[in-house]
This record gives C-alpha cells, sequence and structure tokens, in this order.
C-alpha cells in the first residue's frame, strides 16, 4: 500500500529495514528499490539501542547482518539509520564500536528532526507530523510500515504537506547526517556511548 501512495503522487523515499524482516519481504525491497527508492539498514534486531549492547562484536553484527541481506539493493552511500528506542537521539544511538565500523566502512549514518509516534498514535499522528514539519526548515520525518493501519493516513498526510506548499524531496537535511560516507561531519559524542556511561 505505502508503495502504491508513493508512486500515486510522485514521491521517492528511503526505507530503513531491519534484518529479521528483510530475510521474510525481501520482494517489498527489490520493489522498493526498482521504483527508485532508497534501501538503508536499520539493524538486524532492533531490540536495543547500539549504544547499550556491551557484548563485544554484538553492534557490528546488527549492523553486517543486514547489510549482507541487503546485499545488491545497497545504496551507494551505505545508509544506517540507528535505532532510536521511540525516536531518542541521545547517547544511547551507538557505541564506540559501532561509530568505528561505521567510519571504517564508510558508512552514512542519518538521523531524523521529526517523529510522528505513527506506531503508538496509528489515526492521530497525521497532526502532530505536520505541525512538527511546520517547526523544521528542512524535515527528516520517520514512518513506520506497520500492522497498525498508521499508514491508511499517508495518503492525508501528504496531502496537508503539500497543501503548505512544502516539497519532498529523497535527500537528508545536512543537520540530520553526522558521518556521510565515514566522514564525521559533526561531533558525535551527543549519539555515541562510551563504557562509562553505560555502568553510569
Amino acid at each position: 500500500m505505502v508503495l502504491d501512495i508513493l508512486r500515486r503522487h510522485g514521491i521517492l523515499s528511503t526505507f530503513f529495514v531491519l534484518g529479521h524482516k528483510l530475510r521474510h519481504h525481501r520482494a517489498l525491497a527489490e520493489r522498493a528499490h526498482a521504483e527508485g527508492h532508497w534501501i538503508g539498514n536499520h539493524t538486524f534486531n532492533h531490540r536495543l539501542p547500539l549504544g547499550l549492547l556491551t557484548e563485544p562484536g554484538t553492534a557490528v553484527a546488527e549492523i553486517t547482518d543486514t547489510e549482507a541481506l541487503i546485499g545488491d539493493l545497497v545504496h551507494p552511500r551505505r545508509l544506517f539509520r540507528p535505532f532510536g528506542n521511540g525516536g531518542v537521539i541521545d547517547r544511547h544511538l551507538l557505541n564506540a564500536e559501532a561509530l568505528a565500523h561505521l567510519t571504517q566502512e564508510r558508512y552514512t549514518c542519518v538521523l531524523w528532526n521529526v517523529i510522528a509516534r505513527d506506531w503508538v498514535e496509528p489515526d492521530t499522528w497525521v497532526e502532530r507530523a505536520v505541525a512538527l514539519c511546520a517547526a523544521e526548515r528542512e524535515a527528516l520525518v520517520v514512518l513506520h510500515d506497520l500492522p497498525t493501519g498508521a499508514m491508511n493516513h499517508l495518503d492525508r498526510f501528504i496531502g496537508a504537506i503539500r497543501a503548505r506548499g512544502v516539497s519532498f524531496i529523497q535527500e537528508f537535511p545536512k543537520s540530520c547526517v553526522p558521518i556521510e560516507r565515514g566522514h564525521v561531519e559533526t561531533a558525535t559524542d551527543p549519539y555515541v556511548t562510551r563504557t562509562a556511561d553505560i555502568r553510569s
């Protein structure tokens, strides 16, 4: 349904996929890729923010296991969006191991500035999202294609945004990209847990 709506409106987007779901729904990702949407990595299990993972190798595996499943659908910039546990941007997004992997393997890390909370407010998220978008010069909106019925309102959201004279583009605001192709663009301390942080 989401792909049909986006195609009808001529909108290209990015789908950050979970590895454990991609294994069972690859055909959808292939269709999205074929229609011009970008495919990004959103960890494998989506259980904990990577900054809360303390066992060596676990955070990197969350990234690499999903990247292997993405395979030839990968974007040239190797897009990765960390799990924010409710859309929170804080020092738990990444740990030092994950940060090192993202930079060494030349990933582009993408954050966000609009959380619609569509997964908990499936029938009322549109108004919230429109108001939050209006507060940003360039908005990067996170939405979830889950079996909640929230995406039944995607058409209404697109119409409400366009009624304000705002355009949809596929590129990300620079302020939402702290790492571009492995190069750290902005200070990462606000997004990275150090070992001492976990114990505190």
